[in-house]
């Protein structure tokens, strides 16, 4: 049930950011499992450098698994929480799929246009780029929401041990959330001239 909003969701970044999917057509016909506590999907890259979802009996040949502690810190593009991703696999595989997660923009603009129209949708984005306080008190609070749910509501979803690591690491966001302001600005910053050439 999480695959097809996933997929579609990574579909239409990558059809936004056209440079992205011609890099991801070298990787036609290979498999890429993600897993996000209680979460999962595989999803196989096409031709044309989109994604749909495997075969039952697909063989994976990246495997990415995501601590959900690290979901707010990937979000404001934390260069260190990307190191605590584990993976397996073909390597080049899993170095473009980080690639793509720090480079991928999504043009909330274009989308809200379409209810809006464009003077609007402007407007809003803006508006949401001038509150990066409220963004990053919003990504903590949410870490700190789902430490306090695992841990106490739905202690079955986690072994003790892993428990206890969830916990440290919201204990670590929060005194890594001050340094991390300035990584905002890059989620709506376009990208390098020279990741966009690598592509072409």
């Amino acid at each position: 049930m999480f695959a097809p909003p996933a997929i579609a969701a990574l579909n239409h970044l990558l059809t936004q950011n056209g440079w992205a999917s011609r890099r991801l057509a070298r990787f036609s016909g290979k498999t890429a499992y993600f897993h996000v506590e209680p979460f999962s999907f595989a999803c196989t890259i096409d031709d044309h450098g989109l994604l749909r979802e495997a075969a039952v009996d697909a063989n994976a040949d990246a495997r990415c698994t995501t601590p959900p502690s690290l979901l707010p810190r990937l979000a404001l593009l934390d260069d260190t929480a990307f190191a605590q991703i584990e993976s397996s696999g073909d390597a080049e595989l899993i170095a473009e799929i980080f690639f793509l997660a720090r480079n991928l923009r999504w043009d909330a603009a274009e989308d809200l246009s379409r209810v809006t129209g464009d003077i609007a949708a402007e407007r809003i984005v803006q508006l949401v780029r001038a509150n990066h306080q409220r963004v990053r008190d919003g990504a903590l609070n949410l870490s700190q929401a789902l430490a306090e749910y695992w841990t106490e509501e739905s202690p079955v979803l986690a072994k003790p041990q892993q428990l206890s690591s969830f916990t440290q690491e919201v204990n670590t966001l929060r005194d890594e959330v001050e340094q991390l302001e300035l990584r905002i600005d890059a989620l709506s910053s376009p990208l390098p001239s020279s990741a966009r050439g690598n592509g072409e």
